[in-house]
């Protein structure tokens, strides 16, 4: 991905700062809040765990000075359509 992303491990950031983006990426992604007993924070402790087991990301973009919460999935997709994007 050329550079412009870093991976930002997420035991570095804040537990402020953490959560903040981790609730982003839950209304980014439409979650139900209601789906847990404890609402956001009941997501957010879900959301910690797939962090811990690495099957979320977070990733810094140099460019734009924004850091997101990605799946790997959206990771990948995201390098590929960037990579397409510089080749055009």
């Amino acid at each position: 991905m050329s550079g412009r992303f870093i991976e930002v491990p997420w035991r570095m950031l804040p537990p402020e700062t953490l959560d903040a983006l981790l609730e982003a990426f839950v209304t980014r992604q439409g979650y139900d809040t209601t789906d847990t007993d404890e609402g956001m924070n009941g997501w957010v402790a879900q959301l910690r765990h797939q962090l811990e087991r690495s099957e979320l990301i977070i990733a810094h973009d140099l460019q734009t000075e924004t850091t997101e919460v990605m799946t790997l999935a959206q990771w990948r997709a995201f390098g590929r359509d960037l990579a397409d994007d510089e080749e055009g």
